[in-house]
């Protein structure tokens, strides 16, 4: 062989190895620029992400005060329900004891009438024996069945009558 051919056969093999070197340069530099922009994308996926967990952290947190408010409210109701039913049951007891008191009085109001039922017969019996025993000695009956009663007095008029009207004062009548 000679040394023109083993100089192209080497330059031929250099170059090869020149051209898949470049091709290599070529490949790296898809594949940095393909993780360069694999970072960028995980990235902004990584910021989404956090951002959604920290709302999600925010709602959770609130959802955690409604749940705490509402129990609060929950138990003020539960505890105003509570007073108004032993506010119920006492009122209740209270109204017991009065319809006791009530048909108390009323039976004694009912025993009293009857004793004056009672004492009105007795009185017109007595009444009617005094008569009977007046009738037998003679004298005249100081009782009678009607009473009279006293004229009625105004206690607003009363001593009005005897002031005397001056001379030049205004009297409406």
């Amino acid at each position: 062989m000679a040394p023109s051919a083993l100089r192209t056969r080497a330059a031929d093999a250099l170059h090869m190895n020149q051209i898949a070197l470049n091709n290599q340069s070529r490949m790296i530099r898809r594949l940095r620029a393909k993780l360069a922009t694999e970072r960028r994308e995980s990235t902004t996926i990584k910021k989404v992400l956090e951002k959604k967990v920290s709302s999600m952290e925010r709602e959770l947190q609130i959802q955690r005060c409604d749940n705490h408010s509402l129990r609060n409210t929950m138990n003020l109701y539960h505890e105003d329900v509570d007073r108004r039913i032993s506010q119920l049951v006492e009122a209740k007891k209270e109204h017991r004891t009065n319809q006791a008191r009530i048909q108390e009085s009323e039976d004694m109001m009912q025993e009293q009438h009857l004793v004056i039922e009672a004492l009105v017969e007795e009185k017109a019996s007595l009444l009617q024996t005094i008569q009977v025993l007046q009738e037998d000695n003679g004298a005249p009956a100081p009782f009678d069945d009607e009473w009279e009663e006293e004229p009625y007095e105004d206690p607003d008029e009363e001593g009005f009558e005897d002031i005397p009207v001056g001379e030049g004062e205004i009297v409406d009548e």
